[in-house]
Formats: structure tokens, C-alpha cells, sequence
């Protein structure tokens, strides 16, 4: 059982580390993807459009290759440990079968 407990810890620690690591630039893809959609194609404003989707991927820093895989890296990472802590792949102690 402290086995366990101490696995959940671990997960803990490393899912906190990768939130922290992540969060800014999630937030940034977020916000750029629905700001760019919103101006595009709702108000039809190019110039707009066009400043928000480099924001997006980073193309103004020369980041447009790497940095997608990093946000998808990340976003791996936090569903793998939240989803251990989770303790639904968790091996349940099997019960015996009854004979009635």
C-alpha cells in the first residue's frame, strides 16, 4: 500500500513541475488560436489575423518547428501523470469466485 501512495507522490511532483513549465506557453497557444479564429473569421481582419498566429507559433522567434512538438510534449506529460494519479489503471486485488 505505501508503494502505491509513494508512486501518487511521485506523479505529483513531476506533474507540478510539468504544469509549471507548460502553462505560459498553453496559455499563449490558447488565447493566439481562439483570438486568431475570432479575427479571421468573425471580423475578417487580416492584419490581425496574421500577428496573432505568429504569436501562436512563435514564427517572430524562429520557434514555428519546435515549439508545437513542446506544447504537445508537455500536454503528454500531464496526461500520463494525471492520469496515473488518477488510479484508474490502479490493479485491483482480484476476488475469489463463488461457487453459487
Amino acid at each position: 500500500m505505501e508503494e502505491g501512495m509513494s508512486m501518487i507522490r511521485t506523479f505529483r511532483k513531476y506533474h507540478r513541475l510539468i504544469a509549471i513549465a507548460t502553462c505560459l506557453p498553453l496559455i499563449l497557444t490558447v488565447i493566439t488560436g481562439m483570438g486568431y479564429t475570432i479575427f479571421d473569421e468573425w471580423f475578417h481582419q487580416d492584419e490581425i489575423a496574421r500577428i496573432l498566429m505568429q504569436l501562436h507559433t512563435l514564427k517572430f522567434l524562429g520557434l514555428e518547428t519546435i515549439y508545437p512538438l513542446l506544447n504537445g510534449l508537455g500536454l503528454v506529460g500531464l496526461l500520463v501523470t494525471g492520469l496515473s494519479m488518477t488510479g484508474l489503471f490502479k490493479k485491483r486485488p482480484s476476488t475469489p469466485k463463488t461457487g453459487k
